[in-house]
């Protein structure tokens, strides 16, 4: 038992790191997107869960729109939502980092939320 306590103490540590890097890759990694476009949309998504204040994220109109639907409601992702964004001028490549950016960014907010209300600060 011992042994198994002291392992995941030792966790948080680990899955931080590899977090960080996570992070790090999707956002500032090479791919066919703007790498401030990339970072607003994180931004974007992470404010439904209130992680940041208010949301100063500078996303143009049909991808902010695209970008609430996957935050919010992932489920209801249509092909005419990806669509819109290749009439709008966005590569397959590009709607895909911007899906992963928007997902990362919903995500972690939600981890955020939920360390924050296992540690009672919620």
């Amino acid at each position: 038992m011992l042994k198994l306590m002291k392992s995941k103490d030792q966790q948080p540590k680990r899955h931080a790191e590899k977090i960080g890097k996570l992070v790090d890759d999707v956002l500032d990694g090479p791919g066919h997107s703007d790498l401030k476009l990339r970072h607003a949309v994180e931004l974007r998504a992470a404010s439904h869960a209130s992680r940041t204040p208010e949301n100063n994220a500078e996303v143009p109109q049909v991808l902010g729109s695209y970008v609430d639907k996957v935050a919010l409601h992932a489920y209801k992702v249509t092909d005419e939502d990806i669509e819109a964004l290749r009439k709008a001028g966005y590569s397959e490549d590009a709607i895909f980092e911007m899906t992963i950016s928007a997902a990362l960014g919903a995500g972690m907010a939600r981890l955020d939320r939920g360390i924050a209300a296992m540690k009672g600060e919620v």
